[in-house]
């Protein structure tokens, strides 16, 4: 394929040798799964290794070290986050995460009962809210607060403010609204809920490692995530979860042996003792073969730099926005996603009431999209391995579909949801 001139100049482009691509294909599914990194492999081998080599004196004598991996992990997101390093721990899946920080946060007390979420919210998210409700003896018809979307595919920063009223405990919203890929302001959302007494969690899932983000600047009280879309950590890779540093010190909703003291984890006392941290929210042994890869990921992210990434993939979506806009306009496409590059996270998404049928056409052609049922279809050029002329290529073999029609041979059906 032959180069665009931007990517003659991509002080990026060497990134794009570190992974390994589906051959003949241009790979714009990264925000559901990125793909294996060589580091990724080779740090996983070593696990493998440790445990083949030194048995269980890999906890303590492995490298890294499995005892203190899941901190370490912690750490090194903390970076992308804008968090301290003590208040990132990597552990357990996002869902189950959710679980814990609403154990250990939603504290329903007089008039506030209520948990905001917003319309667009992964449905995974608010099947976990609902759950915490009911344990708790409320009702999720009344005391969860949905913040309309208006137009279906975007949210206002104003409209959730205006939801955390004097009977809301707890909000939890996106970062990225995953169908648009609208980016909403964090901070502003952060700072209003901390004026109203509002606790306030964000999902970074579908931002993180791919937007720069100040969780303890802008005065979050939790976070949690995924690895494996922008981190390229691994199909069901460990999570990551973010306590602000007020927040330390408070008993876990969920208990477990992980979540100990480092210094007395071991002394198996009747009485948990959890560390004061982010890492005194862990539960059981964390998965350290699911860990692995994700210690080699989040090396070629740092090595990139996530201001870089930001930088590039902002170029990289206004440049697939550009190409929308002049080779498909007359196939009815629409593009949801915000113009202004503080609006945008790391994906495009555009309507079309045969989604479904073209992405099973592009796939036939090369193209890995993804398909959000009904109408939507997401592209997401990834800037650590997707070169703006993967970008020509794929609008090139989108227009042939659509002109010669051959999404038209493709049976109706329900995508997938990742």
């Amino acid at each position: 394929m032959k180069l665009h001139p931007l990517d003659e100049i991509d002080p990026l482009a060497p990134f794009r040798s570190e992974f390994y691509l589906p051959p003949g294909q241009i790979y714009l599914d990264g925000n559901s799964l990125g793909p294996l990194s060589k580091r990724s492999e080779a740090t996983t081998l070593r696990v493998l290794e440790t445990w083949k080599n030194q048995g269980i004196g890999g906890w303590l004598e492995g490298s890294p070290a499995w005892f203190t991996l899941a901190e370490e992990l912690g750490a090194s997101m903390a970076q992308l986050v804008g968090a301290e390093a003590e208040e990132v721990v990597a552990a357990n899946s996002t869902t189950i995460n959710l679980h814990q920080l609403l154990a250990s946060f939603y504290q329903p007390e007089g008039n506030r009962t209520k948990i905001v979420v917003d319309a667009l919210s992964f449905p995974s998210d608010r099947y976990a809210i609902e759950s915490h409700l009911r344990l708790r003896g409320r009702d999720p018809a009344t005391d969860l607060v949905v913040a309309p979307s208006l137009d279906g595919r975007t949210l206002s920063e104003q409209t959730l403010i205006d939801a955390m009223t004097d009977e809301v405990a707890l909000a939890v919203f996106p970062s990225v609204i995953y169908r648009s890929g609208q980016l909403l302001d964090l901070q502003r959302i952060a700072v209003e809920a901390r004026e109203r007494g509002v606790i306030i969690g964000f999902d970074l899932s579908h931002s993180v490692g791919v937007v720069p983000h100040a969780l303890s600047d802008w005065g979050a009280d939790f976070a949690f995530w995924c690895s494996y879309k922008y981190l390229n950590g691994g199909p069901g890779g460990v999570g990551g979860l973010y306590r602000n540093r007020r927040h330390f010190g408070t008993t876990p909703g969920l208990a477990g042996w992980f979540g100990s003291r480092k210094d007395r984890q071991f002394a198996m006392a009747d009485q948990f003792e959890p560390a004061e941290g982010a890492g005194g929210l862990q539960v059981g042994t964390p998965p350290i073969l699911s860990m692995a890869p994700l210690v080699g990921a989040l090396e070629v992210v740092h090595a990139a730099g996530i201001d870089a990434i930001r930088r590039k993939s902002l170029a990289l979506t206004a440049y697939l926005r550009s190409l929308v806009a002049t080779e498909l306009t007359e196939f009815g496409f629409v593009l949801v996603t915000p113009v202004e590059d503080d609006r945008r996270g790391g994906h495009l998404a555009l309507v079309h009431p045969e989604a479904g049928r073209i992405c099973k056409a592009l796939i036939q052609a090369g193209v890995i999209p993804d398909h959000r049922p009904p109408d939507i279809i997401r592209m997401a050029p990834v800037p650590l391995y997707t070169q703006f002329a993967d970008c020509d290529q794929a609008i090139q073999r989108l227009k042939t579909i659509m002109v010669q029609r051959s999404y038209l041979e493709y049976p109706v059906e329900r995508g997938m949801i990742t």
